[in-house]
């Protein structure tokens, strides 16, 4: 089977004389011939004599041209509808590049090109991110814990000022304060000795009172945080309350509720009783958070210092 163009002529059917053969229509490009035997004046004879069958032989050389000629038609309307195939894509090419040069829309051009060009024609490389990650901000407890840190100057009215102080909404009114470097000399029972083997270097301290409940908190400074979890762990006795200011003597001669605990290089210890000298057992409720309460606050105190002393370190250039 022939590929495109008309198809190959068949064969000749043999027919009777006389009668015009099956399948004579005239080949392409031809004029149409006389069956087999039917001569007539003026007509040409077959110019195949010796053929059989009952009509004439196609001419297979007229066809052979003929088929040539359709050939070289096709051909050069190929060439001509690939040229243009190619003027229309050049002109879609072209239409899309004077699109991408008229708007940024995402959508129309195919995405957003990875280097933009600046006005004289040089690429411009895309953004690039440094891999090394920002140095974390200052810890506050690095400046609680370290001596050569904490620097920030140290006085009883600025660990605990004003003139009250409220935890949880509830109010306490405060009385006397007071600084010393002799640490020994502010504590009760064995305190004393415990604060002098680990390095005390000061010991600040505050009442406050609440309910006919008073509390006095001190503060133990220390070299180390390490010293200072060994004040809080072999801490006995407890800080001697401190008068004055509107409170009278307590916990002398009676029964108080004393503790301890630490954070960075501070120690802090509250001792918590009755104004009146009444003893403390253990369903007085009002002692018991009232020491909670001091001792909540002398926690929030000294991480505030070193919240303080990290911020500006960190709005510092060089620290």
């Amino acid at each position: 089977m022939s590929f495109g163009g008309p198809q190959w002529p068949q064969e000749p059917q043999q027919q009777g004389q006389g009668q015009q053969g099956y399948g004579q229509q005239p080949g392409y490009g031809q004029q149409p011939q006389p069956g087999y035997g039917q001569q007539g004046q003026g007509q040409q004879p077959n110019p195949f004599p010796g053929a059989q069958g009952g009509g004439p032989t196609p001419d297979w050389g007229a066809l052979a041209d003929a088929s040539a000629s359709r050939n070289r038609r096709k051909r050069w309307l190929l060439i001509g509808g690939g040229a243009l195939a190619t003027l229309a894509v050049g002109a879609i090419v072209a239409t899309a590049v004077v699109s991408t040069n008229k708007t940024n829309d995402e959508s129309k051009n195919g995405g957003i090109p990875t280097a933009s060009v600046t006005p004289t024609g040089s690429p411009t490389p895309d953004p690039t991110f440094s891999s090394v990650a920002p140095p974390p901000p200052p810890n506050p407890k690095d400046y609680i814990s370290d001596p050569k840190k904490d620097k920030a100057p140290l006085t009883a009215e600025g660990l605990f000022p004003g003139k009250k102080m409220s935890m949880n909404g509830r109010p306490y009114k405060k009385g006397a304060t007071s600084a010393t470097t002799n640490c020994a000399s502010v504590t009760q029972g064995g305190l004393g000795a415990v604060l002098k083997k680990n390095g005390c270097q000061k010991v600040l301290r505050a009442t406050y009172v609440k309910d006919g409940v008073a509390i006095t908190v001190g503060v133990a400074v220390f070299p180390s945080e390490a010293a200072a979890l060994k004040a809080k762990a072999q801490a006995s006795g407890g800080i001697a309350p401190l008068a004055g200011a509107g409170v009278r003597e307590f916990c002398h001669g009676t029964v108080c509720l004393r503790r301890a605990n630490s954070a960075g290089r501070y120690a802090y210890f509250t001792q918590a009783g009755f104004a009146n000298g009444k003893k403390v057992t253990k369903a007085d409720k009002p002692v018991f958070q009232a020491s909670d309460d001091l001792g909540t606050f002398a926690f929030n105190q000294i991480y505030a210092r070193g919240r303080a002393q990290a911020s500006a370190a960190a709005n510092t250039p060089g620290e």
